[in-house]
């Protein structure tokens, strides 16, 4: 195969693959320098424009001619209408492949990346010899995340130390799309829509709130009744607990909200919606807890009645269920002003902090 000329040119309409020239260097370059493809990608930190040239008429070349690195330029239109460079998108190796991507800033949030990679995954699997193609981001690289969710690659979990780059190993989420597989997204994603009511406001989670849910989960009140938080509990643990409520968002397990004062948007709590990946994906548990300085405010009944409102009206859940260990008068509290019927209790079955087991309440609530 001959480069340019032979490289397959694939549209949809809206996004065109094509092979790199010359008058995508500036734009690749400046791509290259991007501090988010930085972060994400093992783009050199040192990338030179004549590193970028190289890759046009090298790196390019080199891969389409020895079939194992068929690389595009993703072309898009801008806000005025013009044709132009926005990214690369690249299937590596055959008949197991993996695929990379990257956009450019002024292209990304615009659905590009998601019909780039069922352009090029389509033309692998009927005409490139792939049978499976793999993907594989950043634990925390959400972008990469969401577009391998929209382009129908089945989301499998995390690869511990998977990438060894710039001196760290990594780990990685990690998903496939197989030939024949059937189009579309595997799962459901929860977005955790912003809800807003008196003083509250429910909204997703952000790195500025790493400080809070580190205070919260560091105090002895929290770690007796959350047996499971790691100890200390650092910020570290914080930015996980942030990018596995992306993972789990993605793939129909959890909708998580920081809950924050409408005025100064300070976190003062966490909620969740979690456990709708089984059968009945419209039945779920709540959870919560507080931070230490909101706490007997009635912010966490209301944050509760907010999440049951958009649960059983914007998401027609049938079924809540809320569990809380029958010492802890505050969240069963929570769960009695919200309705909630007190079904059973389970002896002994509620881990606690000091190392004791506890009674637990099993509250349900129906639609």
């Amino acid at each position: 195969m001959k480069f340019p000329q032979d490289v397959p040119v694939l549209t949809d309409g809206v996004v065109t693959l094509r092979a790199h020239g010359d008058e995508d260097l500036d734009l690749l370059y400046e791509m290259t320098r991007d501090p988010e493809a930085l972060r994400w990608t093992s783009i050199p930190f040192d990338n030179t424009r004549e590193d970028s040239r190289h890759f046009i008429t090298q790196t390019m070349k080199v891969g389409w001619e020895e079939k194992n690195h068929r690389g595009w330029a993703i072309e898009t239109t801008d806000d005025d209408g013009v044709a132009k460079f926005a990214g690369n998108v690249d299937i590596r190796d055959a008949p197991i492949a993996d695929v990379g991507f990257v956009l450019h800033p002024w292209a990304r949030g615009r659905g590009v990346m998601k019909r780039a990679l069922e352009l090029a995954s389509n033309w692998a699997f009927t005409e490139g010899g792939v049978e499976i193609i793999h993907w594989r981001a950043h634990v925390g690289n959400t972008a990469s995340l969401r577009a391998a969710w929209a382009a129908g690659f089945t989301l499998n979990g995390i690869q511990p130390g998977f990438l060894y780059e710039r001196g760290q190993v990594l780990d990685v989420w990690a998903g496939h799309l197989r030939f024949g597989d059937k189009p579309g997204p595997k799962s459901t994603w929860y977005d955790s829509p912003v809800i807003g009511a008196g003083d509250l406001r429910l909204r997703p989670y952000g790195m500025d709130d790493l400080p809070r849910i580190v205070e919260a989960c560091n105090d002895e009140r929290s770690k007796q009744w959350l047996a499971g938080l790691p100890r200390p509990y650092t910020e570290k643990s914080a930015r996980e607990y942030i990018r596995n409520s992306s993972w789990d968002a993605a793939t129909d397990n959890r909708e998580t909200w920081a809950v924050a004062d409408r005025e100064s948007d300070l976190m003062v709590a966490n909620i969740a919606i979690f456990g709708m990946a089984g059968l009945d994906p419209l039945s779920g548990e709540i959870g919560y807890w507080a931070h230490p300085d909101s706490r007997g405010r009635g912010l966490m009944t209301e944050a509760t009645r907010l999440v049951i409102e958009h649960a059983f009206t914007t998401r027609k859940m049938r079924r809540l269920s809320l569990m809380a260990a029958s010492g802890n008068t505050a969240s069963n509290r929570v769960a009695i002003n919200n309705g909630f019927s007190l079904v059973g209790t389970e002896t002994k079955a509620e881990p606690l902090g000091d190392g004791t087991f506890a009674d637990m309440n099993v509250y349900e609530l129906l639609n």
